[in-house]
């Protein structure tokens, strides 16, 4: 959902105004690859219906190739790091993995915590503090290094974020990050600048998550010399849990029963390297108007008091200026409310439509009276499938009544009022909904009953359900000879 999000104000940003939105993918770091990632990212794209301009899987553009690894086998990134280099804005890197964690297991005895910085980085293995002879013969042999961003000693990052303001931070608090690996490939804060500059983007929508690298992609701007064309920064919210405490994390789903990812699928757990399988919420049965709605909503608010957003009202309405700094609670039962709203302005043709293509829907049904199903039912329910599993008394008889109210209801003086009221039903020409109304308010006064006391009554002796659509509505739809022999069942089998 996370990702979805920030793929969606990007698109509604850059649609409002008449820009370009691109899909990269960034598979720098090799050991967090997860086969079939990218496919599900494309699909999942596609049905939300923010599809980019160009890009992996959309076409190619001015800007291709789009996949980090095919930009650095074409030599995009090494030339930057060697720029860097000569400029003394980088460094080479020795130090083995071992060697580091011997650091940190010292520096933890001294309950410290280690950090390749500013003043560490003149006692390690690296140009810095090695003599260029050295440096040269570690190279020419062959030995495996990775390049480093020098961080100044004491100096302000400043940069202006256009949902936070000014943020400040001072270079001390910064490591040298590894801009290029050992295997060659650029780390994701080195292929991002490149990218973004030789793509000419103008503004990067990214999550809260990345705020703490801010600074460093700040700095190697300057240190490229791109400062002016430097993109305008956005950061934002973090999705919290529905209680609020928390980052909504992808097991939350699971734990407390909603969808957090737009698909259905399985992907490599890249921790365990064991597959892991999650829900969507297209299989879920949402609408994805109705998810991406509810996602614009989770952090950011109209000029308005307006819920419902057509795709085209979300352009025109979205501004990076209404999107809250603090952190959005993830509400489940105000998704299904978003999804019911979008089912209930579907007519009930188009409901029968989707009817149809559900999974467990098996019945044969005139196309008219499907419709006139969806249209009584979509009052009720939250999604397309539930018409059927809250309406199969539309399709079959019904084998079990309600049983709270068949036990607050039942007896002797309602018996003879649904006895009576089946004879009536019997003998009634005109089967319309408001006749038949009619009918069981007589009926009703015939027999010396309060309607009301067995209205609910006869509704589950009908349907077997205690709730449901528009009483006479159903009645009239179900037609008189299922009514008369459902109301000669309820009087045989209800005790």
């Amino acid at each position: 959902m996370g990702g979805v999000r920030t793929a969606l104000y990007n698109y509604l940003f850059a649609k409002k105004h008449g820009g370009d939105f691109i899909l990269r993918i960034e598979d720098t770091d090799r050991d967090r690859f997860v086969p079939g990632a990218e496919e599900y990212i494309i699909e999942a794209l596609k049905w939300c219906g923010i599809e980019p301009n160009e890009g992996v899987g959309f076409g190619d553009g001015p800007c291709a190739p789009y996949k980090q690894s095919e930009r650095k086998d074409a030599g995009v990134y090494s030339q930057y790091a060697k720029q860097l280099i000569d400029s003394g804005n980088a460094y080479y890197a020795f130090d083995t993995k071992e060697e580091l964690d011997e650091q940190r297991a010292r520096y933890e005895k001294m309950s410290k915590t280690f950090s390749y910085n500013a003043v560490t980085r003149q006692e390690l293995k690296n140009s810095l503090a090695l003599s260029e002879d050295e440096v040269k013969r570690r190279i020419d042999a062959g030995e495996t290094y990775v390049v480093r961003a020098k961080m100044p000693r004491n100096e302000e990052v400043r940069f202006h974020d256009l949902i936070r303001g000014w943020v400040v931070v001072n270079s001390s608090q910064l490591d040298d990050k590894v801009l290029f690996k050992s295997d060659g490939m650029p780390t994701y804060h080195l292929a991002n600048i490149v990218d973004d500059y030789t793509m000419k983007i103008t503004h990067v929508i990214r999550g809260e998550e990345w705020l703490p690298s801010a600074p460093l992609h700040v700095l190697l701007y300057r240190f490229l010399g791109w400062e002016e064309v430097m993109p305008q920064f956005s950061h934002l919210p973090l999705l919290l849990r529905p209680d609020g405490n928390g980052k909504l994390s992808k097991r939350d789903g699971d734990r407390l029963g909603f969808p957090v990812f737009p698909l259905t699928g399985e992907l490599l757990d890249v921790k365990t390297g064991k597959p892991e399988k999650f829900t969507g919420y297209r299989e879920s049965g949402y609408f994805p108007e109705a998810f991406i709605n509810m996602l614009a909503l989770l952090g950011w608010h109209s000029s308005g008091n307006q819920e419902l957003f057509s795709k085209e009202e979300l352009i025109n309405e979205f501004s990076l200026e209404r999107v809250s700094k603090s952190g959005a609670k993830f509400d489940a039962e105000k998704t299904k409310w978003f999804n019911q709203q979008y089912l209930r302005m579907k007519s009930g043709a188009e409901l029968a439509e989707l009817l149809k293509k559900v999974s467990d829907f098996a019945v044969s049904a005139d196309d008219n009276y499907l419709a006139e199903v969806c249209r009584l039912m979509k009052e009720k329910v939250n999604f397309v499938h539930e018409i059927y599993e809250q309406g199969t008394y539309f399709f079959e008889d019904p084998t079990v009544y309600d049983d709270g109210v068949v036990k607050k209801r039942w007896n002797e003086e309602s018996k003879k009022f649904i006895a009576a009221a089946k004879d009536a039903f019997a003998s009634t020409s005109d089967w319309s909904a408001a006749e038949l109304e009619k009918t069981f308010k007589s009926t009703a006064e015939a027999t010396g009953t309060n309607p009301g006391s067995v209205m609910q009554l006869f509704r589950v002796c009908v349907s077997g359900a205690g709730g449901g659509p528009v009483l006479f509505e159903m009645v009239a739809l179900l037609g008189k000879e299922t009514i008369i022999r459902r109301l000669e069942a309820a009087l045989n089998n209800i005790k």
